[in-house]
């Protein structure tokens, strides 16, 4: 398998958490969404929205959208349950990350690293208003003594999750301020096979 990936994206930090978890082989190829490199049309033909990451299986297969990739490559695995309550709960915070906490906890983050914060205060204080709104739900979604967030299992929710919360004291939305929160993010990180390899965002 190839993976289409950028070291500082949370995204693709997802599903390189579950490849390694899963004992998966893969190549990764680094596009550099920084430099324009994902909206070439070579990458366009692997993904029309032009994002990482990508999954190219081993028969050529295409795989865009880190949510997406998270369920491919869980099916039939511990990482996702079967048909029922449990993976619909997996798939209403999967849904959660992507509509909630990536659009305000994620972009404020990018914000303060590219140095954006400043030049769009108003933008800047929607965006880290709505991911701290976010950390709020997640840790409402704790608060019941669930282990993880599907229930006693870990999943793929929790891997994504995880990679945005963890870094949100980035944008001045520290999630260990809430204990919940804390405890959560330290029983993701004690998973075994776990490694946050997310690099910081440099140029």
């Amino acid at each position: 398998m190839i993976l289409y990936d950028h070291p500082m994206s949370g995204n693709c930090l997802k599903v390189r958490v579950l490849l390694r978890q899963l004992g998966l082989e893969y190549e990764s190829v680094v596009v550099d969404l920084f430099a324009g490199k994902t909206l070439e049309p070579e990458h366009l033909a692997r993904n029309p929205d032009g994002r990482v990451p990508v999954l190219e299986t081993d028969d050529g297969a295409q795989v865009a959208e880190s949510a997406a990739i998270l369920l491919f490559l869980a099916e039939g695995t511990p990482f996702l349950p079967p048909p029922g309550l449990e993976r619909a709960l997996v798939h209403q915070w999967l849904f959660f990350e992507q509509n909630q906490l990536e659009p305000g906890l994620a972009v404020a983050r990018i914000m303060v690293l590219l140095g954006r914060d400043s030049k769009y205060p108003e933008v800047f204080a929607d965006r880290l208003d709505k991911g701290r709104r976010s950390l709020a739900t997640l840790s409402r979604g704790l608060a019941d003594g669930r282990p993880f967030l599907a229930g006693e299992n870990y999943t793929v929710a929790d891997i994504a999750l995880h990679a945005y919360t963890h870094c949100g004291a980035d944008a001045g939305g520290d999630p260990r301020e809430d204990a919940l929160i804390a405890a959560w993010l330290d029983r993701v990180e004690a998973t075994p096979g776990f490694v946050n390899d997310l690099a910081p965002v440099t140029f």
